[in-house]
Formats: C-alpha cells, structure tokens, sequence
C-alpha cells in the first residue's frame, strides 16, 4: 500500500471505530486536490499544520485532518482484520479504482472503497439492475431476464444484493455464467463467496447494514453501469425511486424502465428515462 493509499484510507474511513469522524468523500476529494499545489519533494513526507494552512484550513480544520492522519496503527490493524476475511482497501488512487466513479460523480465519488472477490469483473463492461424489495411477477420477470441478457452479452451486471429485484436479477445472471457486482449496504466480510463474484462496500468492511447505506450506494450502482435498468419503483419513495430521480437529474448513466403501467415507471419515463420491455433486451448494446 502506497502512501497516498494510507492517505484516503486514513482521512475516508472510519476503521471499525463508531466515534470515529472520518472526511465525506467530497471534503476527501477537496484535500486530494488541493495538496497537488505542495512541494513533495520527499514522496514520504505527512502533511503538517503549516501545510494545511497553505491550503487555506483553519487551525480546527488542520487539527481534525492531523489526528485522523495520526491513526497509523488503527489503520494497520484494521487493514490487517480485513486481510483475514478476504477483504482489501481500493481508494481513489489505487490500481483498479474504477474510474467511471470519478468520472461521472466527480467529488461524490468515494475516496475509499473495499473489495472482496475477483476484480476482473470491474474489466469487463457493465450494466446495472435496481428495483424493489417486493416484486411482482412480471417485474421478477424482467429482472431474470436483465441478468440472463448481460451473462448471455459479455456484461457483468451490478446491482446491490438486496431482496427482491437485486437478487433475482443477480442469480440469473450466475446461473448463466456471468459475472455480478454485488455492492453491498451491509457487512462486506460476511458476504456469501462464489466465483465470478465482486463485492464492494464503503468506507469499511465491517459495517452494519444501515438505510443510510442503502440510499447512499445507489450512485455507486448508477454510476458503475453503461444503463441502469429499473425492474420496479414505488413513485416518490425507496431507494430505487430516489437514485434513480438523482442518476436522471445527474445524467450519470442512461436508465431504461420497465413499462409495467405503474405511477412510479410513468413518472421515471415523463422524467428521461426510456421505457423497455423484455422484447428490447436481445440487444443490449444497441439500446446503450
């Protein structure tokens, strides 16, 4: 691990301690920027409190930034439990890091993210399913079949593992041979391993599931895929109806919709999103 990989690791995560107040990804981003105007003419050197106030920190900014930065043993032994589990860091500034994050979410890309599995999966091309926890029959449907079309097309699906639409969609894409990027709301060192599988997780590897969570990595989901297909919305509520409204606004990725007549698919189509039909998936990269 490189210095600057202990760098995001030590200012972007929280470690495995609850008290712990690391920087948001976009405070992250910031100091990342900002530091290029240093001299680094030792690569080895830690940033001080002068340098900090270079940087236009005030005395409690430069204060928080250098205890986090203190935190070297924490971060070893954190880094270290991970090992164990299977589990590895990948900040913004490792090998491997997908750039499309950076890219397409700019300062709310995450500084840091933790992997466990095969990172092949971030080299092939993407497409991303998201839906609701409680399906109907067609809309399961439509799931299997995004997973059967990417496995059967040469991409590796994401989605986010959650009941429903994300497993559905998930599982028919393994049972086809294909690959699945699995970015997870809860603990990522107790995740269930196969082959052709890829986890990722902010911020840690030991994190409980939280809504928060939940809501927070959809744009990781988004922004990961070439399109987002949408099994199923509730209009104006959920996870699946709030990063979709936010990809559609941002315009991170095309977002194709089931038609299933719904109030929530109507109003994802009336907001850019194009409607589709298992029909339309023989050809995924025509619809991209």
């Amino acid at each position: 691990m490189t210095n600057r990989e202990r760098g995001f690791l030590l200012l972007g995560s929280s470690l495995g301690t609850e008290d712990r107040r690391p920087l948001s990804d976009r405070e992250l981003t910031r100091i990342a920027q900002r530091a290029r105007a240093l001299p680094w003419d030792d690569e080895d050197r830690e940033l001080t409190a002068e340098d900090l106030t270079a940087l236009g920190y005030s005395p409690e900014e430069a204060d928080r930034i250098l205890r986090l930065l203190s935190d070297g043993a924490l971060l070893e032994y954190y880094v270290h439990r991970g090992l164990r589990a299977g589990c590895r860091p990948l900040t913004r500034v490792s090998p491997g890091y997908p750039l499309v994050l950076r890219r397409r979410l700019g300062l709310a890309a995450p500084g840091c993210l933790w992997y466990r599995g095969d990172l092949t999966a971030l080299e092939m091309p993407q497409i991303a399913l998201v839906g609701s926890r409680d399906l109907g029959d067609a809309n399961r449907a439509f799931a299997q079949a995004v997973g059967r079309a990417a496995a059967e097309q040469g991409f590796a699906l994401v989605s986010g593992n959650a009941r429903g639409a994300d497993r559905a969609a998930q599982e028919a894409c393994l049972a086809a041979g294909g690959w699945v990027i699995s970015v997870v709301a809860d603990r990522l060192d107790r995740q269930w391993m196969g082959e052709r599988l890829l986890y990722l997780s902010e911020d840690g590897h030991d994190r409980e599931f939280s809504a928060q969570r939940a809501i927070h990595r959809n744009r990781v989901i988004h922004a990961l895929g070439l399109g987002v297909f949408v099994a199923q919305a509730a209009w104006n509520r959920g996870g699946t109806w709030s990063g979709t409204a936010a990809n559609l606004r941002g315009r991170w990725s095309p977002v194709f919709c089931y038609s299933d007549g719904s109030p929530a698919a109507e109003a994802l189509i009336a907001m850019g999103a194009k409607a589709v039909s298992p029909e339309n998936l023989h050809n995924i990269r025509q619809l991209l």
